[in-house]
């Protein structure tokens, strides 16, 4: 595979939103494009652990749509106990997130496993052309964003899985990892994750709480070339249109007073918006695929057939329209692609 065909890929969380990735991804498949290292954030991290377990068994598109298919929205949010309402109403007094976030978890490692990944060993990756600043722990071709609230951190998985718990980061799950990235707060309960040293526990939430789209994860530190681009997957609208509420919005009034609305709209701003500041410098955009997904809500996992469908069909076409433009400039010859890609 020639360089040009090669890309390193970040994709963006957003809830249900990010239903549309797969789509775009799906084209850069077909267009003959291959991701030596994939990153992403909450439901970005869902699909970038899907897209690292098919090429790891020679699959592409294919394989990321069949993959997805079987996927059931309605279910991600589970109820303990299963009763509407009823189980929103106790999980909001007794714990830290309305839904267990049991279903997506234990779905993506029944698919990766079919795919024979289930800890990141099975993804490790060895090249001798990295950035020689690359440590042992970051050599992987996926990376999976989430925050530790207790410490006020981002964390980067499973490169700092053994920098800050002091644990062999080839034995995390990487179904494990997508998990503590997919805690939206307030909606799933929060992860944990505890230092095998000093038994000290962390509160692990969603990975877009400070980073949402970490474009220059793989920015090379030597000074070197890069050997080839980044292209990151971003969900549009930006803010604060279309974020809607993290509470579903059948849920009684008296339960969302004046502060608890507040706090979701502080929540969701945060795991949808801390990157925005970066993505909006010149250059950058042209590094990104951005998919319109107004009028889809951050949690509106009720989606129809048709829904889904048109989410996906969204992501297709915006990446198709990201390689034309990409082409027309190459043809042009005047115009560089973005900021100096990583790799």
């Amino acid at each position: 595979m020639s360089a040009d065909k090669q890309v390193d890929l970040v994709i963006s969380g957003g809830g249900v939103k990010g239903l549309a990735a797969p789509g775009a991804v799906t084209r850069l498949f077909e267009e003959g494009y291959t991701f030596p290292r994939v990153a992403g954030t909450s439901a970005g991290a869902l699909t970038a652990a899907v897209v690292a377990a098919a090429q790891k068994n020679g699959g592409g598109a294919e394989t990321l749509r069949d993959v997805m298919s079987r996927l059931d929205p309605s279910k991600i949010p589970d109820r303990a106990p299963a009763i509407p309402l009823l189980g929103e109403g106790l999980a909001l007094l007794t714990r830290s997130g309305l839904y267990q976030g049991n279903y997506i978890r234990d779905w993506l490692h029944r698919e990766l496993k079919d795919l024979y990944v289930e800890t990141f060993e099975d993804l490790r990756r060895l090249d001798p052309h990295d950035d020689p600043a690359i440590t042992d722990d970051q050599c992987y071709s996926l990376v999976v964003m989430a925050t530790d609230v207790t410490h006020g951190r981002s964390l980067q998985l499973p490169w700092d899985y053994r920098k800050h718990f002091d644990r062999d980061p080839d034995e995390l799950l990487v179904a494990d990892a997508v998990r503590m990235s997919l805690s939206i707060p307030f909606y799933f309960d929060p992860c944990s994750l505890t230092n095998a040293t000093t038994d000290e526990k962390s509160v692990i939430v969603d990975g877009g709480v400070l980073s949402n789209l970490p474009l220059e994860i793989f920015d090379r530190t030597d000074g070197k070339k890069p050997r080839w681009e980044t292209f990151g997957v971003r969900l549009l609208p930006d803010l604060p249109e279309g974020l809607g509420t993290l509470l579903p919005a059948k849920f009684p009034g008296y339960l969302r007073p004046g502060p608890i609305r507040l706090l979701e709209q502080v929540l969701a701003t945060a795991i949808v918006g801390h990157d925005q500041t970066h993505l909006d410098q010149p250059g950058v955009a042209d590094q990104l695929i951005e998919i319109d997904t107004s009028g889809v809500d951050l949690i509106e996992f009720d989606l129809t057939r048709r829904q889904r469908d048109e989410l996906f069909e969204k992501g297709w076409q915006a990446a198709d329209d990201f390689l034309s433009r990409r082409k027309a400039r190459s043809v042009g010859g005047t115009v560089k692609v973005g900021p100096p890609p990583a790799s």
